[in-house]
């Protein structure tokens, strides 16, 4: 697996649009910051950790709706293997008029925008949520 970010993302896209509850993924570190900025901001119910069907560690992702709609209405990654997007503190994008949440890894952490921005660091940033 290339970008293992996307695949995860791409999988709660793919448990959203069949209306699942929750979805599993491969563990790692990266991935459990990027759902702990998820979870923070309110886009995801939790995760914990789990033992996937092969064995391996692996993250049970419970996906949040309203109404019967999936919260998360978009989901892109914008920093992806190919083309890393690193953008200054002043550069970080608001994601429709601070409606949204774009993750940035930065030396501190992995943070949201505003986190980023009132601790004035920029970083890469991994995706954007809305």
């Amino acid at each position: 697996m290339n970008d293992p970010i996307g695949d995860m993302l791409t999988r709660i896209r793919n448990a959203q649009m069949r209306g699942k509850s929750t979805v599993m993924t491969p563990a790692s570190k990266l991935r459990g910051w990027v759902l702990d900025v998820l979870a923070d901001e309110g886009y995801i119910r939790g995760y914990e950790k789990a033992t996937g069907s092969d064995g391996h560690p692996a993250l049970e992702i419970s996906l949040k709706y309203y109404d019967g709609t999936p919260v998360i209405r978009e989901l892109k990654r914008v920093s992806k293997p190919g083309r890393r997007v690193y953008m200054g503190v002043s550069d970080i994008p608001q994601v429709r008029q601070g409606l949204g949440v774009s993750i940035v890894s930065t030396p501190k952490g992995v943070m949201s925008d505003a986190n980023a921005r009132s601790n004035n660091v920029g970083g890469e940033v991994i995706c954007t949520v809305f």
